[in-house]
């Protein structure tokens, strides 16, 4: 049976063949972020995938991982494609660089996972706080319920975190 669900007007979908997918959205349901180690690189890797990108191994664990890290990228949205965000607009998409094996295997890599910057209850963050977030700022993994076994892992302002002085933005009016 597929994780289904839905968010925000849109139905997710995650089919019955997408083992690693479901399994990986099982975990967050849990309030845990785990990613997948494959025994023969020993490198975590992000998405799911069906084998290691670095040494093809299709044997894997699910690992527990930290969910902080800084934001490496951002988009901010004024213009919702979706009618079900309309009201929430503007809302930013984040693409932060896990502290988990930062620049591994090259100083250039490192596990990014994207997610909307939401509140620490997983409510879309207000325009305030979106002013504030810009590349280094620090962010930590918070869980967006879909549905029974099935959760989106999201980013929210790390209040613990050093925070930089001024995290670089596009310019702003």
């Amino acid at each position: 049976m597929p994780l289904q669900g839905e968010y925000m007007g849109m139905m997710l979908t995650v089919d019955d063949v997408d083992r690693e997918n479901r399994e990986f959205f099982a975990w967050c349901d849990k309030g845990e972020f785990r990613l997948q180690r494959s025994p023969e690189s020993g490198l975590l890797r992000y998405p799911p995938t069906t084998a290691c990108p670095w040494s093809t191994d299709r044997d894997y664990e699910w690992v527990p991982v930290e969910g902080k890290g800084a934001v490496h990228s951002y988009v901010e949205v004024h213009h919702p494609i979706q009618p079900a965000f309309r009201d929430k607009v503007p809302y930013m998409i984040l693409l932060v660089d896990l502290d988990t094996q930062k620049g591994e295997p090259s100083e250039y890599e490192a596990l990014r996972v994207a997610g909307n910057l939401v509140t620490a209850d997983g409510e879309f963050a207000p325009p305030e706080a979106i002013k504030s977030v810009g590349i280094g700022t620090r962010v930590r993994m918070v869980f967006s319920k879909v549905a029974d076994g099935f959760s989106l892992p999201q980013w929210t302002i790390d209040e613990d975190a050093e925070q930089p002085e001024a995290p670089w933005r596009y310019p702003q009016e």
